[in-house]
């Protein structure tokens, strides 16, 4: 289904719902991956991200995403300068990624204490993003609900497993997807549920011993 602000673009600070307020929403979702606003992070722009990006304020806007700035937050106009005064170690490079990729992609390290995560994700256009990699994981993550990600051995039983965790929590899902490889490889799954799931949820699926990783990630669309 198309909302009308897939036709009209987000509220948002300018210029570009691409440039901008898709890459603060994919800065948004990178730092879920850590738990809060990175120390440190390395961001990779592609394409378009990298010859136009500086013009178009892409990275303010992924500066500002990182550090919690909603794509409609007066702050972006001066994330840089936010991110300097705060002592955060940001560093932009242009790259080449593979030739599949979107034009307006960019990689995302991220590092908060111990933790590290990378991240790729592409803006599609009037806000809209999509996160295809983490960890070195495809994935699927659109920002448009609350989600949980993760990457599991491929065990008899493990949906319904996470399913019975959210429905404890009283959590609705709404959509789910699956995927795999092959048989007995890694499965890799993408719920995504109309509540905002705990620190508490995300690390009781965390503690199955069949699930390498699960992240959780919050709703970015307006």
């Amino acid at each position: 289904m198309v909302s009308l602000l897939d036709i009209i673009g987000p509220v948002m600070v300018g210029p570009s719902s691409s440039h901008t307020a898709g890459a603060c929403r994919l800065g948004l979702l990178a730092r879920c991956l850590v738990g809060d606003t990175p120390d440190r992070a390395l961001l990779e722009l592609h394409g378009s991200f990298a010859r136009t990006g500086e013009g178009h304020g892409t990275d303010k806007a992924l500066v500002g995403g990182l550090m919690g700035f909603r794509p409609d937050d007066e702050r972006l106009r001066t994330a840089l300068e936010i991110m300097e005064a705060e002592g955060l170690d940001y560093r932009f490079e242009k790259t080449t990624l593979n030739e599949d990729s979107h034009p307006n992609t960019v990689r995302i390290t991220v590092e908060r204490g111990d933790r590290k995560s990378v991240m790729v994700g592409s803006s599609l256009g009037a806000g809209r993003v999509l996160v295809t990699e983490i960890d070195g994981y495809p994935v699927n993550v659109t920002g448009n609900l609350h989600t949980i990600v993760l990457v599991a051995e491929d065990v008899k039983g493990s949906v319904a497993r996470i399913a019975t965790i959210l429905s404890d929590a009283d959590l609705n899902i709404a959509t789910l997807r699956l995927s795999r490889k092959e048989r007995g490889g890694d499965a890799f799954m993408v719920f995504e549920v109309d509540e905002k799931p705990s620190e508490a949820v995300r690390d009781q699926i965390r503690g199955l011993s069949w699930v390498k990783w699960a992240f959780r990630l919050d709703k970015v669309s307006a």
